[in-house]
């Protein structure tokens, strides 16, 4: 990619697509497209939908009857397996690889799309002979194997529905999901591998079951083959059920409406209990496999990693369902990105080939740290595109991923998007002209604004809250068993424009770029300033002993609020009062004096979700001696 810049941003240098990449692109004029999708948005869907097999057309594309509650493809009967998996076996894709995997000790298996057909048409017919009927949700707690995405599959197949809590969660956690959902059905593993060490999940499990009363079935697959306890006429095996008669390897996929329900996942708010977003089959469907084959110009000879996992939304959009719709293959991982080395990811990019990674800033940086000798030993010259997702990206961790993984060639797809919304709702495409963390620009059918309290859009580079102004297909519709929750959290505060609140902070700059700054409980006013949590962070990380930020505001009788700065330094730096007082001096002198933290701490971890996003307001709690609130998201 070649970069020019003004002068005047130094925070814009502007990274052109090469001309080779244009050249290739589904899409080679955004604007056009981009006018045309937001003056006919039914249409744009609708065609879009057309690329897609129904057993039934729709009869409307968007039904706005009862906002905010909008249906899409209504009257339309489809199943997100047809198109995933059954219609591929019909093509020359049928012997294409769909799934690579590697366990974190090593091994590796690959499927077919027509071996993955088998062994989920075989669970589909488990999941039937334990009385599993479509409609009622099925719980899935497992590590990252193809057995996990395999049971979603098999869910979906059958009209059941599935609710994937991430094999990382705590009893509680898992608990309160069962409960909400009241799944009769639970499907684990005994373990996974993590660092080498192996996490007890069948442990977890059972002591959950003990507390939900609703279930009564429970599978589990054998990935570590440790002691597991297992009760009678509750507990089963996963290779003993799959070996029986009953799972028979030809099933019939189930015919749903296009508003019936695919999945719920759990997305924990600051406060209150967990929500259960709720996704359907029809427009979750158009939705992912468009955006993922636009945005990364899905290719067939493309292997696709996005280093989530499958237990966030991320892994459900981008590592099974959009992907495969796109008849893509995919590389999946079980383990640590940099066990047993920090090599790992760049010598499975190698062993590979994959072409394209999509993955977190915090992995970035975490792999940064160890500096550029660990990729530079690696062969990354089959990569064509790199991406980013779950928090804006800071300029220097995405100039390293461009330069050191990207070898300067490789576009990066900096996206911003939420469980809620299903799929990317801003981001480039590979022909836009990028400027380091920024997330560029709506996706199509998209209209965003930046706005005030009182929902006027506010000056360009002016801060303000992002909005949504229109319906999207992948678009949640409601929070499971809790419409009035849903009405409260998304659609309250602009219930007169008709806009959905993302809850996070922007500024869209004179090009017409956004700039995402961070959750709105990030931004932090001192002396009447606003400053995002993010632009303070990516200051100190732009210091070469810095590896990672967190900031909070605490209040300050002067001030209003006081910065306070977490700081992880480097592999090999050690923290001193000098080094503080250097990196206060910095800050200050990358955004100015009124940003200068009060203090900065040295730390060897931060508080962080299992998808990467560091809970600030967990550290603010620390700092004030107050209750933490719900945790049930925290990695460690």
């Amino acid at each position: 990619m070649a970069k020019s810049s003004t002068a005047a941003q130094h925070q814009s240098d502007v990274y052109q697509p090469d001309k080779s990449i244009v050249e290739n692109a589904h899409v080679k004029d955004y604007d056009t497209l981009y006018k045309r999708s937001v003056a006919d948005r039914e249409g744009f869907w609708a065609d879009e939908a057309s690329n897609l097999e129904w057993y039934k057309k729709w009869d409307r594309v968007l039904d706005d009857d009862n906002k905010p509650f909008y249906k899409w493809f209504t009257g339309g009967k489809i199943n997100i397996i047809h198109n995933a998996i059954d219609r591929h076996l019909q093509t020359q894709r049928r012997n294409k690889l769909a799934l690579i995997w590697e366990g974190e000790p090593g091994d590796v298996r690959t499927f077919s799309y027509h071996a993955l057909n088998r062994e989920v048409s075989k669970f589909a017919n488990v999941l039937k002979s334990m009385g599993v009927r479509k409609g009622e949700i099925v719980t899935i707690y497992m590590p990252q194997i193809p057995e996990l995405a395999i049971a979603m599959l098999a869910c979906a197949k059958i009209g059941a529905a599935h609710s994937v809590v991430y094999g990382g969660f705590s009893v509680e956690a898992l608990a309160e999901r069962i409960q909400d959902a009241q799944s009769r059905v639970l499907v684990t593993a005994d373990g996974g591998w993590r660092r080498g060490k192996i996490t007890d999940l069948k442990g977890i499990a059972n002591e959950a079951m003990g507390r939900s009363a609703t279930i009564e079935v429970c599978i589990t697959v054998q990935r570590t083959g440790q002691e597991v306890y297992m009760e009678n006429d509750r507990d089963f095996w996963y290779h003993d059920l799959m070996g029986l008669p009953i799972a028979s390897a030809k099933c019939t996929t189930e015919e749903m409406d296009a508003e019936d329900m695919l999945f719920i996942l759990y997305t924990s708010g600051t406060t209150g209990r967990p929500k259960g977003v709720l996704h359907t089959h029809g427009g979750y469907s158009v939705y992912t496999s468009t955006t993922h084959k636009y945005v990364f110009d899905i290719k067939d000879e493309d292997r696709w990693w996005c280093a989530a996992d499958p237990g966030w939304i991320t892994g459900h959009s981008y590592i099974v369902y959009g992907p495969l719709i796109n008849g893509a293959t995919i590389m999946m991982y079980e383990g640590a990105p940099n066990h047993p080395y920090p090599n790992r990811w760049w010598q499975m990019i190698e062993k590979y080939g994959i072409t394209i990674l999509y993955t977190s800033p915090t992995a970035i940086r975490g792999l940064m740290r160890f500096g550029d000798q660990w990729p530079k030993r690696h062969d990354l010259s089959t990569l064509r595109l790199l991406g980013s997702v779950g928090e804006p990206i800071n300029p220097e961790a995405w100039r390293w991923y461009h330069e050191v993984i990207g070898e300067g060639r490789c576009p990066i797809m900096d996206t911003w998007w939420q469980t809620e919304t299903g799929g990317f709702m801003i981001t480039p495409l590979p022909i836009t002209p990028l400027k380091p963390g920024s997330a560029t620009k709506p996706f199509f059918g998209n209209e965003v604004a930046v706005v005030d309290d009182d929902g006027k859009e506010v000056a360009a580079g002016e801060e303000g809250k992002l909005v949504l102004k229109a319906p999207w297909p992948g678009m949640a519709r409601t929070i499971f068993g809790d419409s009035d929750r849903y009405v409260e959290v998304y659609w309250k505060d602009y219930e007169k424009q008709g806009w959905y609140k993302a809850g996070d902070s922007a500024r869209i700059d004179e090009d017409g770029y956004v700039w995402i700054i961070g959750r709105i409980d990030d931004v932090i006013k001192v002396s009447g300033y606003r400053l995002g949590t993010a632009e303070v962070e990516s200051a100190l990380v732009s210091h070469p002993d810095v590896s990672e930020a967190a900031t909070i505001a605490l209040p300050h009788e002067v001030k209003g609020n006081a910065i306070y700065a977490y700081v992880i330094l480097r592999a090999g730096v050690s923290g001193s009062p000098d080094l503080e007082e250097t990196l206060r001096k910095h800050v200050g002198h990358e955004i100015g004096p009124i940003a200068r933290p009060e203090s900065v701490t040295f730390v060897e971890t931060l508080p962080k979700t299992r998808s990467g996003k560091i809970m600030r307001r967990v550290l603010k709690a620390r700092a004030q001696g107050v209750d933490e609130g719900d945790l049930s998201t925290l990695e460690e």
